[in-house]
């Protein structure tokens, strides 16, 4: 029997290039610049008067644009508090990773990059509006209720992205669970954040989400 020796060991891979966004047009800026100042007014609004207590008029003066406008970029106000600008770049960033690279450590890269808190966004969040905003997600049921809609339209975007990974059907069975799987883990990491008052690092509640969605339960009591 011939004996078996050890492979060299390769050198470790040099880290994958970041992704080059181009810059936005003359129009595209504006229309960050109009939805930032309309997303600033919401959450000032909110912050001195609570949510409820906050209109769409309010936020249109507030913003110094119409009422109309507001509505154009948000079709209700509970869309200003749940943007989902964060998953076309989540899904960009996935689909620039190394093909080959391990459909768990594509994600871990890309959560750490800062995409889920919004760091990543054209108009990046402020850590005290990441707070505001989840906490309205656990104390306002319009909000919540939002939520399972956006939820449903990032799942369909991240099917695509693990139907091209793993060469099945965008719409299969076991890719959908996948999708929705993983939206939800990252939902549940965000409102036990707010539910403990913030208390916990979001990114190591969004590792320990992934671990349980590759791993499942460890046996017994934690």
């Amino acid at each position: 029997m011939t004996a078996m020796t050890a492979a060299p060991t390769p050198p470790p891979a040099a880290p994958a290039a970041p992704v080059a966004r181009p810059r936005p047009g003359l129009r595209e800026r504006k229309k960050i610049k109009t939805r930032t100042a309309i997303r600033d007014a919401t959450y000032g609004l909110i912050r001195e008067q609570g949510y409820d207590a906050t209109t769409i008029e309010q936020i249109a003066e507030r913003a110094e644009v119409s009422p109309s406008t507001v509505l154009r970029y948000f079709p209700a106000k509970e869309d200003i508090v749940l943007t989902d600008e964060c998953a076309p770049l989540l899904v960009a960033e996935l689909r620039a990773r190394p093909a080959d690279e391990p459909w768990l450590d594509s994600l871990r890269h890309v959560f750490r990059t800062g995409i889920t808190l919004g760091a990543s966004a054209p108009a990046p969040e402020e850590p005290e509006v990441t707070r505001l905003r989840t906490r309205l997600m656990v104390e306002v049921p319009a909000v919540r209720t939002r939520m399972t809609e956006n939820m449903a339209r990032t799942g369909r975007l991240l099917c695509q992205v693990i139907g091209e990974r793993t060469g099945r059907a965008p719409d299969g069975f076991e890719v959908r669970v996948a999708a929705m799987s993983l939206v939800g883990g990252l939902t549940e990491a965000a409102l036990y954040w707010a539910e403990h008052g913030h208390e916990d690092d979001l990114g190591a509640l969004v590792d320990r989400a992934l671990d349980v969605l590759d791993q499942g339960l460890a046996p017994g009591k934690p």
